[in-house]
């Protein structure tokens, strides 16, 4: 054939469009997170179909439930599938464990659903009470789940992480500063070396939402949603407009003061919520999440300019059977009915 004297030229640009292909639907989509703590929400099925007719092309999950996972089936959602944190203990001590839990929850159905990345453990900190006894489990099972994944030739296609949040820092502002709490670095600095090793990102819960309400007097409201009229936090060369950005630069800079410079981060969960407290409104929620959405599409923080930001929004329903403040019910873009809370789109 006439390409064949091309091939060094025509692989360059295939490549190019792959790379850019890739790029772009980094920039043009947003996850939503897609719990299940409520006694009145929809089948599995109807979810998948609420996704699809939302144009909404990725989704995380907190547990391999088998219903949701066949519904998933040649739907194209690309997924995050988290390992509960109650299960990390026997996955950790046990290599034949986790073979079999990627085997029963990965392996039967990856040839009709898109995995994306499997998250070990969930906001797990030595620091806080209500995780520290699973801390010195999240890498062990990181690294059997790693193995597993492995040996059934899906190393590249699926990638292993944990989902942390903001109490791994130690000092975030301004946002050059941040660095890891000294309570955690002998917990996160081995996960962040395993992480670069594998070349996946470290996935991150981050809620300008509980900055604002935990530090009402210094964090003003349209800093939080995304609607401050100008720059608020000078901080060197770089100019923050938004507590979003700031937040995640603060991980950032941590990373790289702990060697991981590299390491990219998937946001695994942002949102408001619409009820529960004197912030947490309906119109407070729809400002948000919209303002998410279009910064995410296109944008990319000051610390990384040009650097796409894969997000997923917590969270697809109220959840009415959910512990905590009141307000944990009301992260819900949408009502157990399936109907929208407010106009926003996902596309």
């Amino acid at each position: 054939m006439v390409l064949t004297r091309n091939k060094p030229l025509l692989a360059a640009l295939l490549l190019g469009f792959v790379i850019m292909s890739y790029l772009a639907t980094g920039t043009q989509s947003i996850g939503v997170c897609y719990g299940r703590l409520g006694n009145n929400l929809p089948s599995p099925s109807q979810v998948i179909n609420l996704y699809k007719s939302n144009g909404i092309k990725s989704m995380r999950i907190y547990d391999p439930y088998p219903e949701t996972l066949q519904a998933l089936r040649g739907s194209d959602i690309q997924l995050i599938l988290d390992v509960p944190n109650v299960d990390l203990q026997s996955l950790a001590s046990d290599a034949a464990a986790a073979t079999i839990w990627v085997q029963n929850n990965v392996v039967n159905y990856v040839s009709d659903v898109n995995f994306r990345y499997i998250a070990v453990g969930n906001e797990v900190l030595p620091t806080v009470d209500s995780t520290s006894r699973y801390a010195q489990y999240v890498l062990p099972a990181m690294k059997n789940v790693q193995s597993a994944i492995t040996t059934a030739n899906l190393k590249g296609q699926i990638k292993v992480s944990t989902a942390t949040y903001s109490a791994v820092l130690g000092t975030s502002y301004p946002p050059s500063n941040g660095s890891f709490d000294n309570h955690v670095s002998s917990f996160i600095n081995p996960i962040i070396s395993f992480l670069a090793e594998n070349d996946s990102p470290l996935l991150a819960n981050i809620y300008p939402y509980f900055s604002y309400t935990g530090n009402r007097k210094d964090i003003q409201l349209p800093y939080a949603l995304f609607t401050a009229p100008g720059v608020v936090v000078q901080d060197g060369n770089f100019q923050y407009r938004n507590l979003f950005d700031a937040s995640l630069d603060a991980l950032y800079a941590a990373l790289e003061k702990a060697g991981g410079s590299n390491l990219r981060v998937v946001v695994s969960e942002t949102g408001w919520p619409s009820e529960g407290d004197p912030a947490a409104t309906m119109d407070n929620a729809r400002t948000y999440n919209r303002n998410i959405i279009n910064h995410v599409k296109g944008g990319s923080t000051p610390r990384r300019p040009g650097q796409a930001i894969e997000t997923y929004l917590f969270a697809m329903f109220d959840e009415n059977q959910k512990s905590g403040l009141e307000t944990e019910k009301h992260f819900g873009l949408f009502t157990p009915s399936q109907l929208s809370k407010y106009q926003i789109s996902f596309s």
